[in-house]
């Protein structure tokens, strides 16, 4: 197939700039780099730092666009959990426990009971 697009190419009329030839690009060499990477356990400290966003869902419903419009103050909008079930826990959009509501010095608080199996492998990694 190469064969057949370079004889394709020899066959094309010469178009404006005749005569002209190409030659190929050179380019300088890249230095050797410096950095020679992580080791194992300098990989996980790496992105410890990083943030990411973590949300609680305690219930989920639908509504017509007819009921959001009527909604005021003092409305209670029923979800399709139960008070006595956990809650969602989710980073990243990705699930990763369940939990129970806890109050702390006037302040919401999650406490965890079970983590999904995803969560799960990186228990153990510090």
């Amino acid at each position: 197939m190469a064969d057949e697009l370079n004889k394709q190419t020899e066959n094309q009329k010469p178009k404006s700039g005749a005569g002209k030839s190409a030659t190929a690009a050179e380019f300088s060499q890249f230095e050797e780099s410096q950095f020679q990477g992580f080791e194992a356990g300098e990989k996980i400290n790496f992105i410890k730092d990083l943030q990411l966003n973590v949300y609680i869902e305690l219930g989920r419903t639908q509504m017509q666009i007819k009921d959001i419009l009527e909604l005021e103050r003092g409305y209670v909008i029923e979800l399709d959990k139960l008070a006595s079930e956990p809650v969602d826990i989710y980073v990243n959009n990705k699930k990763i426990a369940e939990g129970e509501v806890v109050v702390i010095d006037k302040h919401f608080g999650i406490r965890i009971v079970n983590l999904t199996d995803d969560a799960a492998q990186f228990k153990g990694i510090s």
